[in-house]
């Protein structure tokens, strides 16, 4: 007998969609010598054997997104420069305004 026979009941390492690690499994169903169902030993959930992989989402390297938006991009519009630079204004000393001018500071009673 080898050592890479499974049988029912051993324990190999599988990830678990529900707990979302890679963790024991127990062999719960198997289809000649190929596991086909497990069952995790820390959240007890019965799953297909998935070979140790799941939970890794394939995400292209960012240079290929960047590129894919901008080719997908309409061109951008160059706005044309402004004729004459806007005039500026003469400056004025500033002005305070007080919303309570009339009244009077509240004294003690």
């Amino acid at each position: 007998m080898t050592t890479s026979e499974k049988r029912l009941g051993d324990l190999i390492d599988d990830y678990c969609p529900r707990c979302r690690l890679l963790l024991n499994h127990a062999v719960a169903s198997m289809v000649g010598e190929d596991v086909v169902k497990v069952i995790c030993q820390t959240c007890f959930t019965e799953h297909a054997y998935r070979h140790g992989e799941g939970g890794k989402k394939k995400v292209p390297p960012r240079s290929t997104l960047f590129d894919q938006v901008v080719a997908s991009a309409p061109p951008a519009a160059v706005p044309d420069p402004p004729a004459a630079p806007p005039r500026k204004r003469t400056q004025t000393p500033a002005r305070y305004i007080s919303r309570h001018q009339g009244k009077p500071p509240r004294g003690k009673r």
